[in-house]
């Protein structure tokens, strides 16, 4: 079985390392990574969802963050703070600095994306296959109104230093327009046996995958079941600040609004939580097959039985 799944970063990750656990040797998994929300900081190409996907697939995550390396160490942050330099607001660690300053020498030689993020995995060994969505330059921004007027910021400083404490206005993937996408992930999507969006960020994560052409198409079109994993359990994200983003494009912070808002022409299947199995009526009657299983990801066990939810509804929807 070929699974392809777009994700984001922690939510993604750990939804991926279920399902690593939940399928056969015999079964592949490409995942394809967003990458709106990579940024230049001190010269280096920084590329946190596709980070943490590796990290976290690849036995290297801090596990009590989501995000970063495990023993991790702060010196060349600590440095550059003393030279004056900014910004103090996003934290890159020592070990996660090696990462940047490989991938942004690679870059700088010449070799896209697609080909240093296959490089890092060689050391990581992630179990999947990953892709970003595009090697061309995306980033996604959020407009905003405060005390310097209105303006539009990095979605990074959107969310890791005002900790979406203002109202986004709107949610802009600046770049996404004319990218393309990187090699390989239309024809993974193409090939697939079943396609997941896993419990990301709908707007921010999987819905700036779905922005670069021709890969919300590839997904409509796919002859493969495509089943996804709600993100808000009972009104609420379970981490995160989604229902910031999901207010800015005018959906509702529901398990039941994200599945109409992707809309049964891009899913057949969608999977709430338990305690909204009250939305399970509504998201079929809006032509989407649902189920309502356990969605907490407390521990691999658990979100391997989510994973098992999700390939089983995609079989069913199959038929």
């Amino acid at each position: 079985m070929r699974i392809v799944a777009l994700a984001g970063g922690i939510g993604g990750a750990r939804f991926l390392r279920g399902l690593r656990e939940a399928i056969g040797p015999e079964d592949e998994i490409t995942v394809i990574g967003n990458t709106g929300d990579d940024i230049h900081l001190f010269g280096l190409k920084v590329c946190p969802d596709l980070d943490t996907v590796m990290y976290t697939l690849g036995g290297g995550i801090h596990e009590e963050q989501g995000w970063g390396r495990t023993d991790e160490t702060w010196s060349i942050k600590a440095e550059m703070k003393e030279y004056g330099v900014g910004p103090e607001w996003f934290g890159l660690g020592d070990r996660d600095f090696a990462t940047h300053l490989v991938r942004s020498q690679m870059l700088t030689a010449g070799y896209t994306l697609s080909q240093v993020t296959e490089a890092l995995c060689v050391r990581w060994k992630p179990g999947v296959r990953l892709l970003p969505m595009s090697d061309d330059r995306v980033e996604t921004h959020v407009r905003i109104t405060d005390e310097r007027g209105t303006r539009a910021i990095h979605f990074q400083e959107y969310w890791v230093k005002l900790h979406a404490a203002v109202d986004a206005e709107a949610i802009v993937p600046v770049g996404a327009d004319t990218a393309k996408p990187a090699p390989g992930v239309l024809e993974a999507i193409a090939a697939a046996d079943v396609i997941l969006f896993p419990p990301s960020n709908p707007v921010v994560s999987i819905g700036t995958i779905l922005a670069v052409p021709g890969i919300r198409a590839a997904v409509a079109a796919a002859s493969a079941p495509v089943v996804g994993l709600s993100p808000i359990i009972g009104g609420a994200p379970v981490r995160g600040m989604a229902d910031k983003v999901l207010a800015a494009v005018g959906v509702e912070a529901t398990a039941e609004a994200v599945a109409l808002d992707y809309g049964s022409a891009l899913i057949d299947g969608w999977l709430v939580d338990t305690v909204d199995e009250a939305a399970v009526a509504a998201v079929e009657a809006g032509g989407i097959a649902c189920r309502a299983v356990p969605l907490l990801m407390t521990d691999v066990a658990a979100t391997a039985e989510m994973a098992r939810a999700a390939l089983a509804l995609a079989e069913q929807v199959r038929g």
